[in-house]
């Protein structure tokens, strides 16, 4: 089954790393830099720069699969656990494009989507699927898949044969290549999600 597909904040782009190429990929990513090396990985995606909260907004009902990965820095109970309390950052409010995102596919998108975001210092607004240290809205349903540790603290080396990117190659990013590598979220996992997407869109078809 070939999909129409939006992958919002792509980042280098973790979670559609084992999609393959027979899917009609548009990717949005804000930074230039970041944009360039998923490009570099993935020729066959378009790839936007621009502001995916917006870009959802005005494109959704293009498409067949929706993924949504927004900042979540101020969602993280590691910021709240360990970094305030220790005085490291100052409070913020958290960035609710999140729900934002998660009410405008719920009631306006036909098509199937799923929210990334890790997973919160608060009870969720919206009850999410939980894997691991993500926290998954899902417009199907997510059947369960171990999650091994993602070694956030691990060499940038490791990190890269974990989650199958070499960056060796990309200089003057301008953002640490250990953040963005730990951004990614598994390739395996991203994978396992796009699946469970279309065996509902399959069962939907035989309804």
């Amino acid at each position: 089954m070939n999909l129409k597909i939006l992958n919002l904040y792509s980042g280098i782009g973790g979670n559609r790393k084992h999609w393959g190429d027979t899917h009609k990929i548009t990717a949005v990513e804000l930074n230039p830099k970041i944009a360039k090396i998923y490009q570099d990985f993935f020729p066959n995606d378009k790839v936007v720069v621009a502001d995916a909260h917006q870009y959802l907004l005005e494109h959704f009902e293009e498409y067949d699969f929706i993924w949504s990965s927004p900042p979540c820095p101020s969602h993280s109970r590691v910021r709240i656990n360990s970094a305030v309390a220790r005085g490291q950052n100052k409070p913020i409010y958290p960035d609710m494009k999140l729900y934002e995102e998660i009410l405008l596919l719920k009631h306006y998108f036909n098509g199937k989507w799923c929210i990334e975001n890790v997973v919160a210092f608060y009870e969720p607004l919206i009850r999410p699927h939980e894997f691991g240290n993500h926290f998954f809205w899902a417009n199907f349903h997510i059947r369960g898949i171990r999650v091994g540790n993602r070694e956030h603290d691990a060499k940038v080396d490791k990190l890269e044969e974990r989650k199958g990117f070499d960056l060796s190659k990309y200089n003057n990013i301008g953002v640490e290549k250990k953040k963005i590598l730990r951004n990614c979220v598994e390739p395996e996992l991203g994978l396992h999600i796009l699946n469970e997407s279309q065996r509902d869109i399959q069962g939907d078809l035989f309804k």
